[in-house]
């Protein structure tokens, strides 16, 4: 680390100032996944953001129904919309396939010519360069397309393996985009399933004071033994002091959804979850606050600005 730079561990309470809440604050950034892999995550998306929980959200930018999600975020750019970097298509009838190559010697085809079914896949095949370049042609298609980005972040996770995290990583900092890292010491399921990535990303960004999420959490789309509300609940309630963040991915119910997954119930049940008004207003009870990435892009953004004299 560099003389004089901060420690992971001193970034939290500094980045809450900034945002306006105290040191002790518990913020939680509400966050859908998968905004246009197919159209019944738009209805959802456009009920939830009046609902008031959600905050966030990320779109998939080789899906087919992606037009319709620039159309709306034209419509009202406040959105807080981020690219869902997409290098893996994993259902057996619903595919879809990279924006840059056709090339099989990419390595980001399988014999099909879609994107690989699963992120080992992806890392065992794909040529880094090629990975590159799909990122970047997605992140650009949807600044074409007129969404103002707030954030990057990978769709099941395929960038956070050694060899592709760095490409996200760079194309983080260049663009001057946060993406949802957690602290090693994060205790949560994803922490465990990716430990020793934040060490790999932080060396990847040495001139971007990249700040790490105090937990992300993700709620599954398996089946659990305790009812999926109570989940949800369990783990936006035991969010820590500083900024953390909660994965869903609402969809609204529909015969598309319904043929295309076999997880399709466990989306309808975020949707009508976090649909739900009582569940801000437990939260406010319990104190917890609730942000998205917009707050988090202009606040690294005028960090970034401060440091080198220039303006934001």
């Amino acid at each position: 680390m560099k003389a004089g730079r901060r420690g992971p561990r001193q970034l939290a309470s500094p980045l809450l100032a900034e945002l306006g809440y105290e040191a002790g604050d518990r913020v939680v950034i509400v966050h859908a996944d998968d905004v246009g892999m197919c159209h019944s995550t738009l209805p959802a998306l456009d009920d939830l953001l009046e609902c008031g929980v959600l905050k966030s959200a990320s779109a998939m930018v080789p899906c087919p129904w992606f037009p319709a999600v620039a159309e709306r975020c034209r419509r009202a750019p406040a959105v807080d919309m981020g690219v869902h970097l997409t290098l893996t298509s994993e259902w057996s009838c619903y595919r879809w396939r990279p924006l840059s190559t056709t090339d099989p010697a990419s390595g980001l085809l399988d014999e099909e010519g879609y994107f690989p079914r699963t992120r080992e896949a992806l890392a065992e095949r794909a040529a880094p360069a090629a990975v590159a370049r799909e990122i970047r042609a997605q992140l650009d298609t949807a600044l074409a397309a007129g969404i103002d980005v707030t954030h990057l972040d990978s769709h099941m996770f395929a960038l956070f393996q050694p060899a592709l995290l760095p490409l996200l990583a760079r194309l983080a900092a260049e663009y001057r985009l946060p993406v949802p890292l957690w602290r090693p010491d994060a205790g949560s399921a994803l922490a465990r399933d990716f430990a020793g990535v934040p060490g790999g990303f932080r060396a990847s960004c040495e001139a971007w004071d990249m700040p790490l999420l105090e937990k992300v959490e993700v709620l599954s789309l398996r089946p659990t033994a305790e009812p999926r509300r109570e989940v949800a609940w369990r783990m936006l309630a035991s969010s820590p002091a500083g900024i953390s963040q909660l994965i869903i991915h609402p969809a609204c119910d529909s015969p598309e959804l319904r043929a295309m997954t076999p997880h399709w119930q466990a989306r309808v049940a975020d949707y009508e979850i976090f649909a739900d008004p009582a569940l801000g207003e437990r939260l406010r009870r319990q104190g917890v606050h609730l942000a998205g990435y917009r707050q988090l892009r202009e606040a690294l953004r005028r960090g970034t600005a401060a440091r080198s004299g220039a303006e934001p």
